[in-house]
């Protein structure tokens, strides 16, 4: 499957199945660097049965079949030199000129998969206790393998939803990324911004890759914006998604939105209810919280009002009457996906 969720293109070249490929068209197939194989070869002999004249490596479908197994299970988090040792006993288990492994190797995998990881992973991230796909995804991360990255999260948020798929992958593995960038001078800034990257896509297809949720027909939106300056975005993405899913309908006007076009963007939507992300506490802006809680519109007898939803890390320590200050995302969606236009703690 390619970046995208697309099913993954075929091998260029008009190589009939079951010839022998390069190492170029391999790491095409599985998104990794033609340095990868070198080093598996290296490091595991994990490389081509067979070496044709010339130096140059082919590999043959059951060499293929091994690779893949070894992408697999690295992505899944399991340790390299695991992962190599399983898939070159898979490869010799298996009959000649087949590709899939034996139901008792697939039963291996999910014994190496299974569970929870504590402290630091192989990779150096300071992951801490988390699941077993938190070390997969880390590790395609550090490999800048943009496949293996957006199948591991398009997978996950098929198999567990949106709001699991924020609270118990994206969001530890990006704080480990974080971290491990924060702590290592000008080091790894590429990999957050690939792994934030995939994460947005994942985000953003989630409609396509659960299906549409029931739209509420009538029903007034849920604006997202970011306060004035603020460029973190990806919390509200996550709650977009999970609005959508759930058939609320949503407008999301993204990163560092301008009080006037906030306030305009209410007025002309009659929202139910506006979020307003903050990640830090110096963006966290009062009178603008203050000015949204007093807006109103509509005829004189008849006027509405949206609820404010103050989100972020950005407005802990401080209280706004009226306004609601979830704790996580599963609390907001909680909030949020109600009917009704007034939240309630």
């Amino acid at each position: 499957m390619a970046s995208d969720g697309s099913p993954k293109p075929p091998l260029r070249g008009s190589e009939p199945p079951g010839a022998y490929i390069t190492s170029g068209a391999l790491a095409r197939r599985l998104g990794i660097s033609p340095t990868t194989l070198r080093s598996w070869d290296q490091r595991y002999s994990l490389g081509p049965a067979q070496r044709r004249r010339g130096h140059h490596r082919r590999w043959s479908p059951q060499d293929v079949a091994m690779v893949e197994d070894m992408c697999s299970l690295t992505a899944s988090g399991v340790s390299p030199a695991e992962a190599a040792r399983s898939a070159k006993k898979r490869a010799h288990a298996a009959p000649q000129g087949e590709g899939t492994p034996p139901a008792s190797a697939r039963s291996t995998t999910a014994a190496l998969t299974s569970g929870k990881a504590a402290g630091r992973d192989s990779s150096g991230l300071p992951l801490g206790a988390v699941r077993a796909e938190c070390r997969g995804l880390a590790r395609a991360a550090l490999r800048l393998e943009s496949v293996a990255i957006q199948e591991q999260l398009n997978t996950f948020v098929q198999e567990h939803g949106v709001v699991a798929a924020w609270e118990e992958l994206m969001m530890p593995t990006l704080h480990a990324v974080g971290r491990k960038w924060e702590s290592s001078g000008d080091r790894y800034v590429e990999v957050e911004h690939l792994l934030s990257w995939h994460v947005s896509t994942a985000l953003r297809n989630a409609q396509l890759l659960l299906g549409p949720g029931e739209t509420r027909k009538a029903s007034p939106p849920v604006l997202l914006a970011c306060v004035p300056g603020e460029q973190h975005t990806l919390p509200l993405e996550a709650v977009h998604a999970a609005l959508l899913q759930r058939g609320r309908p949503v407008r999301m006007l993204g990163a560092a939105v301008p009080a006037e076009a906030l306030i305009a963007a209410v007025l002309r939507t009659g929202p139910a209810a506006v979020v307003l992300w903050s990640q830090t506490r110096s963006l966290a802006s009062t009178p603008l919280a203050l000015h949204l809680l007093g807006m109103g519109w509509g005829v004189n007898g008849a006027r509405q009002q949206a609820a404010l939803v103050l989100a972020g890390p950005g407005w802990r320590g401080g209280r706004i009457e009226a306004a609601a200050q979830p704790q996580g995302l599963r609390e907001a969606i909680a909030l949020l996906a109600s009917e009704s236009s007034g939240l309630s703690e």
